[in-house]
């Protein structure tokens, strides 16, 4: 199963919604809270070129925010997506 890394700041409700769907599925995450790690805004430019929050990534791929990754997980492809 490839790494799954959220992005994430306080108080976000789409933050939360993600993480409990990821969690709902049994697949474990990252998260890298960006009101508690500034260094985490650069990577997270550096990987999706994206500011808004929060973005998941897995592996290597962006896949984009909350609501792509409840798309992939109703459309069946967030499993393929997390395949080794």
């Amino acid at each position: 199963m490839k790494n799954v890394t959220v992005y994430t700041t306080d108080h976000c409700s789409l933050c939360l919604s993600a993480k409990a769907l990821l969690e709902r599925r049994g697949i474990g995450y990252r998260e890298i809270n960006l009101a508690r790690d500034p260094d985490g805004r650069t990577e997270l430019q550096r990987i999706t070129g994206m500011f808004s929050f929060p973005q998941i990534v897995i592996g290597e791929e962006p896949i984009g925010g909350f609501s792509e990754l409840l798309a992939a997980d109703r459309e069946g492809r967030l499993t393929g997506l997390l395949a080794a």
